[in-house]
């Protein structure tokens, strides 16, 4: 056994169907008494209703939540926190709601409560990422991980067939790079790969009948397992990638990483045969890669960037960005291996490992 270190995040975790309903005792739990409930426009509608639900506990709600975190729509937030003088945040969504809550809580500090519709998974992470003057930055601090998640499957049994796909592929990359990142330890192996375990035998389902609850109630706990995972120990080349292509060409965010996931793991399978060796066991196939690969066709997910809207004569600069400063990896990152990478993701071509660099020169280390 190697050494390692494992810090466990504190959260409180309440999963279940119908469990919405416990809300109002979780804010009152916290000690607060002015919950400001944040959504997207799209999902005002749920937000009111909560809203409503939480009665005199519920300050107001601000429903401008929108993808990739951008630096000017959390300033509009942080006002509307201030007039109202919320004491607490209740994220009611996907990703980009949940990352305005972390946002505020960066800037102030206050108690976030958290109920995830998506399968998205940065519930239990204590990673942000902020959108500003059209390029992405990523910071990890313990300020934005909330205080409690409340995970109700009945919320997911209306996610569309599209949307439970690829922020389920986006969960399963969570736990996927959590297996050779800098910080990987045997603790978090485990859950890793029970969370893609339990999203790859849900998934597929899901696909097939939307309202299967018992598939919607493992896809939930797996988001949950493997967003725990990236909350424990980081992420390498995959969300790298991903944070380029989302923050700097407007990408949406859970179809680029299913896009890019079977690619980054053929890169780095070279120089992470265990970790590929759990994920293709999770998977029940021999290949990590091709399994993901094979995993978002059935599951109707798109397969390139082509499709999901990336230019082609922006590749160059993705790959020239992902080289400039990139995040710790298992395999050095070299600009010509990523730009290989990045165009196959593009055509929607099968993954294929790039040969290992020749010479030091041509590469850049992570």
């Amino acid at each position: 056994m190697r050494p390692f270190v494992y810090t466990a995040l504190p959260a409180r975790v309440v999963f279940g169907f119908g469990t919405i309903a416990q809300v109002a005792d979780e804010v009152r739990g916290l000690g607060c008494r002015r919950a400001l409930v944040l959504s997207t426009s799209p999902q005002r509608g749920e937000a009111e209703r909560l809203a409503a639900q939480l009665g005199e506990l519920a300050a107001g709600v601000f429903d401008g939540a929108v993808m990739h975190t951008p630096v000017e729509v959390t300033n509009e937030a942080m006002r509307r926190v201030g007039d109202l003088d919320a004491d607490c945040t209740i994220a009611l969504g996907g990703g980009s709601t949940i990352g305005l809550g972390k946002a505020i809580a960066l800037r102030t500090d206050l108690p976030q409560i958290v109920i995830p519709t998506t399968y998205a998974g940065s519930e239990a992470t204590t990673m942000l990422g902020e959108t500003e003057g059209g390029r992405k930055t990523t910071q990890r601090t313990s300020k934005v991980l909330p205080e409690v998640i409340v995970y109700d499957v009945d919320l997911t049994l209306t996610l569309p067939r599209g949307l439970s796909a690829t922020s389920g592929v986006n969960a399963i990359a969570h736990a996927v790079e959590a297996l050779y990142v800098q910080d990987a330890n045997p603790v978090i192996s485990l859950l890793a790969e029970e969370g893609i375990a339990a999203l790859a035998r849900a998934l597929p389902r899901i696909a097939r009948d939307p309202l299967d609850r018992e598939a919607r109630s493992d896809a939930l706990y797996g988001a949950w397992a493997c967003g725990t995972c990236m909350g424990a120990v980081g992420v390498a080349l995959h969300h790298k990638l991903c944070h380029v292509l989302g923050g700097s060409f407007d990408l949406p965010h859970a179809e680029t990483h299913t896009v890019v996931l079977p690619h980054a793991v053929a890169y780095n399978a070279p120089a992470a045969p265990e970790a590929m060796a759990r994920v293709a066991r999770a998977l029940g196939t021999r290949n990590a890669a091709q399994g993901l690969f094979e995993l978002a066709r059935e599951i109707g997910a798109p397969r390139s960037l082509r499709e999901i809207g990336m230019p082609e004569d922006g590749l160059d600069r993705a790959a020239d960005l992902a080289v400039a400063s990139p995040y710790w990896n298992p395999r050095p990152i070299e600009r010509e291996g990523i730009r290989s990478l990045l165009q196959a993701a593009f055509d929607g071509a099968s993954p294929h490992t790039p040969a290992l660099p020749t010479s030091p020169a041509e590469t850049t280390h992570a």
